[in-house]
């Protein structure tokens, strides 16, 4: 009774108003399993693609030939079939689209399907998700410490400001409740601050504080005055993340800096950050150097990789041939997870064991344009993954994250709160 009987898209909606691919794969028994797709505002040349209309309607992003296939090709080779393992069903995915980056079914059909077939699969077991998980992947499961963004920037706020998000983990707190408290208070302090200083403090997409500063540097001088305005000492309990996204300004080892309206190099740009690393503190920068500059990105590693975790978000793109590579060149010790960006959960889980592998810090993470699914809570969860990005402290579509992470900490068997574990002590010295 474990067999798909029907396999539904359906057009929803994001956190950006566009239209997004839902599915709902439903089983003999009656159990059903939903899922939807996200969208990344910013994308790695190397990363699964979505389909979209293109035309004038909305503009361009209608998802019709998505839902289109998941309604037609994919349900038909899907219904009849159980419902696990999951590999077998994502294979199957992966043949019939028979693309290296999904552009055929579409990354967002795929995506929506594969982690639907997943929750049906837990809901049919009467578990949940990263019960599920934990039993199908055989990982120590735990909570992991956020990654929070409190200013936006990039392309998730008109690029006003170069470096896409400015962020704050608490690897000094006791409890994942506790993390969520003090940034809590320091996303705060920083609208005050940002309110007193310029009259108004709007968001980005991802809800952190939209950047007025005149500088990249500035969001670092405000971040750290907001951490102190709350009684934290920065580089205590609370420490600095970034994520540059260096690709969005970036390319042939030069990087465009509009902001401060000047061109550097690669050289002068890992010296910039490099200053920063000297000056705030700062324990994780996400893709430092463009995709396209890997002599770039090993030198930063081989400068600063002994001393913060240098994650490759674009460079990889949750791709485990990828994520080998990196760790036999030295070209980053971390890397992001997002299902999307591989196309199916099983790819994914491929890569976080690669990850794991090398010894890499794996950090699961979501996209700009969410919805309020909460399938990668579960992913961090089970996968005992250490660390979780899923954008601000604002807007339901991230805090329907934060706090699925909260009812599932409630567990007794969900693990301890990852925390500072899952930093290495030469980054965070708490």
């Amino acid at each position: 009774m474990n067999e798909i009987q029907l396999v539904h898209g359906r057009r929803i909606w994001d956190s950006r108003g566009r239209p997004t691919v839902e599915v709902e794969v439903t089983l003999a028994n009656g159990i059903q399993g939903r899922s939807a797709a996200p969208a990344g505002a910013s994308r790695g040349m190397r990363e699964a693609v979505d389909l979209r209309d293109g035309g004038s309607r909305v503009a361009g992003m209608d998802v019709r030939k998505a839902i289109a296939n998941v309604n037609g090709p994919i349900a038909r080779e899907l219904v009849g079939r159980p419902v696990g393992p999951q590999r077998r069903i994502d294979d199957a995915l992966i043949r019939l689209d028979g693309t290296a980056n999904k552009s055929n079914l579409g990354g967002n059909a795929m995506v929506a399907t594969s982690q639907a077939v997943l929750n049906a699969a837990a809901a049919n077991e009467s578990k949940p998700l990263w019960v599920h998980l934990v039993d199908t992947c055989g990982q120590t499961p735990s909570i992991p410490l956020p990654e929070i963004q409190i200013f936006g920037g990039g392309a998730h706020a008109g690029r006003r400001i170069d470096v896409q998000d400015f962020m704050i983990m608490v690897p000094g707190a006791e409890s994942l409740g506790e993390a969520l408290l003090t940034t809590s208070e320091i996303y705060l302090a920083a609208g005050t601050i940002m309110e007193r200083r310029h009259g108004s403090a709007g968001v980005a997409d991802e809800g952190g504080w939209w950047p007025q500063f005149a500088s990249n540097e500035e969001a670092l001088e405000v971040l750290v005055s907001a951490i102190e305005a709350v009684g934290e000492i920065p580089g205590d309990r609370v420490v600095i993340s970034l994520d540059v996204a260096a690709s969005e300004f970036g390319s042939n080892g030069m990087y465009t800096l509009a902001l401060e309206d000047r061109v550097v190099g690669t050289e002068e740009l890992i010296n910039l950050l490099g200053s920063w690393i000297e000056s705030y503190p700062i324990v994780s920068i996400e893709d430092p150097l463009a995709e396209d500059d890997l002599e770039g990105m090993k030198e930063f590693t081989k400068l600063y990789g002994s001393r913060i975790q240098v994650i490759g978000d674009d460079l990889l793109a949750t791709n485990a041939a990828l994520v080998a590579d990196a760790a036999q060149s030295g070209a980053c010790n971390g890397t992001l997870i997002k299902v999307n960006q591989a196309g199916t959960v099983s790819e994914a889980i491929d890569a976080f064991g690669a990850a794991r592998q090398a010894g890499f810090a794996t950090i699961v993470s979501a996209r700009s344009g969410e919805t309020e699914e909460v399938t990668i809570c579960h992913l961090a969860v089970g996968l005992g993954a250490g660390q979780l990005k899923v954008g601000s402290f604002s807007r339901s579509e991230r805090m329907a994250k934060w706090n699925e992470c909260l009812r599932i900490g409630e567990h007794p068997a969900a693990g301890s709160f990852a925390g500072g574990r899952s930093l290495s002590a030469t980054w965070w010295q708490g």
